[in-house]
């Protein structure tokens, strides 16, 4: 037994022996041993200030030319998968065998097509008041340019148009462009005539939701970063410092990480075409988080060293070694849990990915190089314009390790395994309700009542509730003109007649392109999830019924097509990002700390953290739990991309706290020999910058989840509950309890895991004070 158990003892590892043990053997004193780039970086950035400062300046300058030129005018509103779906595929063979002759195109009118719904309670269609109340409203239309045509009911007498009431009227128009301005001429008229001699006037359609949708997600991106995020990060970053020159140094690192990515994201978007306006919100959030939670943790270092007696350009050099060497390996984290979602075949998802990566290299590299240039010229002057009682508290306190966070973790290591279970069991009863998760997409009925789109659809929906303004295109490639493909096209349309869910199907056929399509409005929002059911009947039941042993192929697109083709991405990525981030995470911290067991147990509470998000997301908006209070809206179902984007994004930063923690811990444990006294240490000792950090980013997204539209509320929520999480039950409650427990195993790495370099987050901070030289 005692052979086993020496056999399996854990061997002290070379970064971890107490100064005295990492000495060389040839006698050379620890001050001589090869620096860390990061160290030397820091140095050489400290020691030549302006020409840092200088090429910063160019490169800022730079980048906003590039924005200004390549970036604005390159990105599109419009989201697709990249996998080739069904739905595209239908689309392709429209436009490429199904386009109209240059003949039929001079005779059709150009433009895009909207509905009009117009309703009285007084009159019915058949009546003058109501006659005239058209006729008004459609010179006035055509006089103001607001539309290019319209199909009037008392010209071509189509019953569909009028309501079973007989008091509603449809009335399609085209406009001639989807520009905003030609969209906002539409929605003008109709709300100047809503209400007028008691008529209902409303409008909906692609181009009047497009328009919507874009005015309000901007509207909530802008409104979450600018009046929210900002504000509470200086805030935040003021009560961390206690002193506005160093509340304001991550800010300035922070703004200047996001013009510099903006500009690179306009070179790249002139080679890759598909790239989507949203990449502009995650450059300008994941800057504001990144950019500030680094330059946080680097001063607040600079600060420890100076107040620990070091001379400006050894600290800045100190902080380099340690802080600095740590935000490098923790943007790695990040950029890595990044690339997974830089996989999933869609454009906003790699937009996404692509803007965050852009964003977390730059504030990185700001990081190590801006950052010591700024901090060597203005020294001490970090510490000016102290706020009253607050920067008197917290400069006696720099360096120190945290009362209240001590006073938590002393019951938690008394008691490690009650500790470890309550919290466990917890964060499992919170992730509970992740077996219920739906995903999908929320449409025109989650936008708020005051948009032209929302008024339209309960009009619609009131006046005429088997309409719909998104048809399915039924695309038939084959010999049309068959008798076995016109008898499928008949027991087609006989399915589709027993569906309640669709409505009357039109033929059109072009023998001379062998292709025919069947056009079937569905009679519910586009989105929601009756009609996504009804086109996956289409795909799977009716359309191989009605086809079977029939020489075409018949494939189905539209745009609820397109959302469930949309969501069958995103359902078979997410299990493949989950493996590529975890195992990335896991060989890039047994690489930081040399030890199998730290790299599991952190990726394990990560994965609880992010699981009680998803439980919270689901119980808040699919179960409606305190979504009153909270002032979100109840829906049945998660956005199809809020799950994988929340796993990549929350796993990066929930790894980025992992490694300053751990780092922490370790440089502590390299010196105590103390598993209880470096978690202790570790854990107080962070804790008011790891909380600030956390704060700020909750903060920022806390802005998105204040805003209108369901998939932001989704977003924000979910970023700003899952880091609450960790912030305070993972950092304060799991990991000492989880650490005391494993003692000496925490640093387990097996023997033939050996050959891996040794590789240190944190370099051990112990050269020798020397005066600052002169800059140059």
């Amino acid at each position: 037994m005692s052979r086993r158990v020496d056999r399996l003892a854990i061997r002290p590892l070379d970064p971890l022996r107490p100064a005295a043990e990492t000495a060389r053997t040839d006698g050379a004193p620890a001050a001589e041993r090869t620096s860390p780039v990061t160290e030397r970086l820091a140095r050489s950035c400290a020691l030549h200030p302006w020409r840092t400062i200088l090429a910063w300046v160019a490169a800022i300058l730079l980048a906003l030319v590039a924005a200004a030129l390549l970036l604005f005018g390159s990105l599109s509103s419009e989201g697709k998968v990249t996998n080739n779906p069904e739905s595209l595929r239908a689309t392709a063979l429209l436009d490429s065998r199904f386009a109209p002759t240059k003949s039929q195109q001079q005779n059709q009118e150009p433009g895009f097509s909207e509905l009009v719904v117009i309703r009285s309670e007084r009159f019915t269609v058949a009546e003058p008041g109501f006659k005239a109340e058209i006729a008004a409203l459609a010179q006035k239309a055509t006089a103001t340019h607001a539309i290019s045509h319209a199909d009037l009911y008392y010209v071509d007498h189509d019953r569909s148009l009028v309501s079973r009431d007989r008091h509603a009227l449809l009335v399609p128009v085209r406009i001639p462009s989807d520009s905003s301005s030609q969209v906002k001429r539409l929605i003008s008229l109709v709300q100047d005539e809503n209400g007028r001699n008691g008529f209902q006037v409303a409008v909906i359609g692609q181009e009047i939701s497009n328009y919507d949708f874009d005015k309000v997600s901007q509207h909530d991106l802008k409104s979450g970063e600018l009046k929210i995020g900002l504000p509470a990060a200086l805030l935040v970053l003021i009560l961390v410092f206690g002193a506005l020159v160093a509340a304001t140094l991550p800010l300035v690192l922070g703004i200047v990480s996001i013009v510099i990515a903006l500009g690179l994201t306009g070179i790249v978007a002139q080679g890759y075409s598909d790239l989507s306006v949203f990449v502009v919100n995650m450059i300008t959030a994941m800057g504001l988080a990144l950019g500030i939670d680094y330059a946080l943790f680097v001063v607040s270092r600079f600060r420890e060293e100076r107040a620990a007696g070091r001379e400006k350009i050894d600290a800045i050099a100190a902080t380099g070694a340690t802080a600095s060497r740590a935000v490098l390996f923790s943007g790695s984290a990040f950029v890595l849990a990044m690339v997974g979602m830089l996989l999933v075949q869609s454009t906003i998802m790699r937009s996404l990915a692509l803007g965050a990566i852009l964003v977390g290299v730059v504030s990185v590299v700001a990081a190590q190089t801006l950052l010591p240039a700024i901090l060597s010229l203005i020294g001490d002057g970090v510490n000016r314009l102290r706020i009253p009682v607050v920067g008197r508290s917290i400069a006696s306190q720099a360096g120190t390790e945290s009362r209240f966070w001590g006073a938590i973790v002393r019951r938690v290591t008394s008691r490690p395994a009650v500790s470890l279970a309550l919290a466990t069991v917890l964060l499992l009863a919170a992730a509970s309700p992740l077996v219920g998760m739906k995903i999908g997409a929320s449409g025109i009925a989650t936008l708020p009542d005051r948009l032209a789109s929302k008024q339209g659809f309960l009009a619609l929906e009131k006046s005429f509730p088997s309409a719909g303004t998104e048809p399915a295109l039924i695309v038939i490639d084959g010999p049309v003109v068959t008798p076995q493909v016109h008898a499928a096209i008949a027991r087609l349309k006989a399915e589709l007649a027993r569906d309640r869910d669709f409505a009357k199907p039109f033929t059109s056929i072009k023998p001379s392109k062998n292709i025919a399509l069947v056009q079937v409005d569905v009679s519910a929002d586009a989105l929601s999830d009756r009609a996504v059911s009804a086109v996956k009947r289409l795909r799977a039941d009716y359309i191989p019924k009605a086809f079977a042993g029939v020489d075409a192929q018949v494939l189905v697109g539209g745009t609820t097509a397109e959302n469930v083709d949309y969501f069958n991405v995103m359902k078979k990525w997410l299990p493949i990002v989950f493996v590529f981030v975890l195992g990335l995470s896991v060989l890039l911290l047994t690489l930081a700390f040399r030890s199998l067991v730290i790299s599991a147990t952190a990726v394990v509470l990560n994965l609880l953290s992010v699981g009680a998000a998803y439980g919270l997301l689901v119980l808040v908006f699919q179960h409606g739990v305190g979504t009153g209070i909270l002032g979100f809206q109840k829906i049945d179902k998660i956005e199809a991309w809020v799950p994988l984007f929340l796993f990549a994004v929350l796993f990066g930063l929930s790894m980025d706290y992992q490694v300053f923690l751990l780092s922490r811990i370790r440089e502590r444990f390299s010196r105590t020999r103390s598993t209880e006294d470096a978690v202790s240490f570790g854990i107080t000792s962070t804790a008011r910058i790891i909380t600030g950090a956390a704060l700020i980013i909750i903060a920022v997204f806390a802005g998105f989840a204040a805003g209108d539209m369901v998939m932001f509320q989704q977003m924000g929520f979910g970023v700003a509950v899952a880091l609450l999480i960790d912030a305070t039950i993972v950092r304060s409650v799991l990991v000492p309890a989880t650490m005391t427990l494993l003692g000496k195993w925490n640093w387990y790495l097996p023997r033939w895991l050996d050959w891996l370099p040794h590789v240190e987050v944190e370099h051990a901070a112990d050269m020798q004070a020397r005066p600052a030289p002169q800059s140059g």
